[in-house]
């Protein structure tokens, strides 16, 4: 799984790489991940479950963590979750 993944240039601090794995992986590495880093920082999420596009903003909206972007490339769901201040 070393494919780069390409795309509009989106700053962020940290990277969750969840290709290859199903529902609920993916968000339950993203809760794990944006509880450990520090509110303002941003986290690339590149994830192949097509059921991210709507797990990961219900999360985002649920825990108001603003989703700073998201795009589809060739099969790949990229996300940029900002924690929210606390």
């Amino acid at each position: 799984m070393s494919k780069k993944i390409t795309g509009e240039p989106v700053d962020h601090d940290h990277e969750i790489d969840a290709r290859g794995l199903l529902c609920p992986e993916p968000v339950m590495m993203l809760h794990k991940k944006i509880r450990a880093i520090a509110a303002g920082e941003t986290i690339r999420l590149v994830a192949t479950d097509s059921s991210t596009e709507r797990d990961v903003p219900r999360f985002c909206e649920f825990l108001r963590h603003p989703l700073m972007g998201r795009k589809c490339i060739d099969g790949h769901y990229l996300y940029w979750i900002k924690k929210r201040d606390a």
